[in-house]
């Protein structure tokens, strides 16, 4: 008989395929460990972190981080993270957030966003999706229709397209239709 005791054994080997099936039933967790991508790094592929990334180069690919994503850099490509962070950035790609997006005065988005809570001083080319509040600041430009449960909008920001409050406790509709009722 070949039998093999475990709780003997020093070493257990696992192929490399093995070791990323056995992975795949892991669940993620953050780490607070975070990752650098300097301003003179240029990077073409994904990127898959279970701690935060501050990017600050060029990238062509996806990332997505369970930690926090600041991007200071020009992204083509989706990204997703907890929360969301950009500054002087240049995205052209989907961004989603478990959490918060905050988007600085000097970025430009060619792309949805897909949030829980959002504030907008940039511009964004896309829908806008949040299921909490949205704050336009003076200097937004948003060039897309915006989905949210409440919206404030500063003097000054732009929009074309539609504001609905699809996620606020109550509709029009059905305040309405409730009227009509009584």
């Amino acid at each position: 008989m070949n039998e093999v005791n475990f709780r003997q054994a020093d070493t257990i080997y696992v192929t490399a395929t093995e070791a990323e099936e056995m992975k795949k039933d892991l669940p993620r967790r953050p780490t607070d460990i975070p990752a650098i991508l300097t301003s003179s790094m240029k990077i073409t592929g994904d990127v898959d972190s279970e701690g935060s990334l501050s990017m600050e180069g060029q990238m062509v690919g996806n990332i997505d981080v369970l930690g926090r994503l600041k991007i200071t850099g020009s992204l083509k490509g989706d990204s997703q993270a907890e929360e969301i962070i950009t500054d002087n950035a240049k995205i052209e790609g989907e961004i989603r957030s478990r959490n918060s997006v905050v988007i600085g005065e000097n970025t430009v988005i060619i792309g949805n966003i897909f949030a829980s809570n959002a504030v907008i001083s940039g511009a964004v080319k896309g829908n806008v999706d949040v299921h909490g509040p949205v704050i336009l600041d003076t200097t937004a430009i948003v060039m897309g229709n915006i989905r949210s449960k409440t919206v404030q909008i500063h003097s000054g920001a732009v929009i074309e397209g539609m504001c609905t409050q699809e996620y606020a406790d109550i509709t029009p509709t059905s305040f309405f239709e409730e009227m009509k009722k009584s």
